[in-house]
């Protein structure tokens, strides 16, 4: 999964997360992962990193005071 985080550019179509993968794959001499794997992978990995990514801007926002730190438990 971490080599899967790398490998993934959000701007590029899954697809060609895709082909990196299966390359690493083959020069792993591991199995490649099917499409449809990869891109259930993919979402996941894309949604976790935006989690992090608010996360991050909460916490320094909090840390500037720019935001109170009730914030953190105010759903959005």
């Amino acid at each position: 999964m971490a080599a899967l985080g790398k490998l993934d550019d959000p701007t590029l179509p899954i697809a060609e997360t895709c082909r990196r993968v299966g390359e690493l794959a083959e020069h792993l001499g591991v199995i490649r992962p099917s499409y449809q794997q990869i891109r259930v992978l993919v979402h996941a990995e894309r949604r976790r990193a935006e989690a992090r990514r608010a996360a991050h801007e909460l916490a320094w926002d909090i840390y500037m005071g720019i935001r109170a730190p009730r914030t953190l438990f105010e759903q959005e």
